[in-house]
């Protein structure tokens, strides 16, 4: 590995950071609570290449010139894992880094409500999903379910990820970890074999394509429980976006299958503290109850924001109700509360 790439590698654990930015013709960047702050020396295209090359071997070089891009991850001992991504721009490599800790942290850390979660976590069929922008904390809270399951229940875990993020030892349960390229061609491979691997949960590291959402409606049909992430803002947008990958001749057959298997919806967003130090989870929580699932059967996914306003006792949660406690425990300020919000009119009311 690259001396100077290493340094600031493990420079991201000391200030924070959650990502590494190497553009040609620019510093290094890092992002601290969501800030990019510029790091030494302008870097040349030729000094960037060898960086990212010092993190790749030979098979992943050719692919990575061959398609143009590559995910990748790797560790460095006694700091941390990483996840890379690289990729062309104006004929340069680019390259972005995120940290990944070796400590996984458990539900409360994250900032998720225990209660709500734990039920997700003993459910042995169905289908939860984590959904949320880039650097939401879709991968830290899918990680921190996962270390939950493997803490208390006696189960095997099948992942399929690309590319294998937080690593996990055998707790309790048994756990195989696959990796899109080295263990499996596709994800869509993955899944087509994965029943035959006798596995009682399985996480899909991302629902790209039909083809994958619906080998997740499938196995978790069949008596699975299924752990995925969705690029989505809330739990209304994410049950429309899987129907709506479907053609529309199927849709009304896929929604009778959603309102079936679908457990609960996890949407969050990091938003940086007051205090300037770190972000903290705002998050909502859908709880897949019978009227939920009537509403999606019967195509009325837009009441359900109605039901999530009123179910906090049923461990339901809004994004404006998470936003508004954070602010009002002096947690985050009010221009982020009101930044962040996808219906800011609503929020006011609640501020006061």
């Amino acid at each position: 590995m690259n001396d100077y790439l290493k340094e600031h590698l493990v420079n991201m654990i000391k200030v924070g950071a959650s990502d590494l930015y190497l553009t040609a013709g620019s510093t290094l960047f890092l992002r601290i609570n969501d800030t990019l702050t510029a790091y030494g020396k302008v870097l040349t295209g030729d000094e960037i290449k060898k960086m990212a090359y010092s993190l790749i071997d030979e098979a992943q070089i050719k692919k990575f010139e061959d398609t143009k891009e590559l995910d990748f991850s790797f560790s460095i001992e006694g700091a941390a894992r990483y996840r890379g991504n690289l990729f062309f721009q104006q004929g340069y490599i680019g390259l972005v880094v995120r940290l990944i800790p070796f400590e996984l942290k458990n539900l409360k850390d994250c900032g998720l409500p225990e209660d709500a979660m734990k039920k997700f976590c003993s459910c042995h069929k169905g289908l939860v999903l984590v959904t949320g922008a880039t650097g939401s904390g879709k991968s830290t809270t899918l990680a921190a379910i996962v270390n939950e399951i493997n803490t208390t229940r006696s189960c095997h875990i099948m992942t399929i990820e690309d590319p294998i993020e937080f690593i996990h030892r055998n707790k309790k349960a048994l756990i195989n970890q696959r990796e899109v390229g080295p263990d499996t061609k596709s994800f869509e491979v993955a899944l087509k074999h994965v029943l035959r691997e006798a596995p009682d949960v399985i996480l899909i590291g991302e629902l790209r394509d039909l083809e994958t959402i619906q080998a997740a409606l499938i196995i978790a049909d069949t008596g699975h429980l299924v752990l995925g992430t969705l690029h989505t803002s809330d739990s209304v947008q994410t049950i429309n976006r899987i129907i709506d990958v479907f053609p529309a001749h199927q849709q009304s057959q896929v929604r009778t299958q959603v309102s079936f298997v679908l457990v609960g919806v996890i949407s969050q967003q990091l938003i940086p503290r007051s205090d300037g130090h770190g972000r903290v989870l705002a998050h909502e929580i859908l709880m897949v109850n019978s009227p939920v699932r009537n509403m999606i059967r019967d195509n009325r996914v837009h009441q359900i924001y109605s039901t999530l306003q009123t179910s906090q006792k049923c461990g339901m949660c809004t994004m404006n109700q998470s936003l508004a406690e954070l602010f009002k425990n002096k947690i985050i300020s009010r221009e982020n509360a009101l930044s962040l919000s996808m219906d800011e009119e609503e929020l006011l009311k609640m501020l006061g």
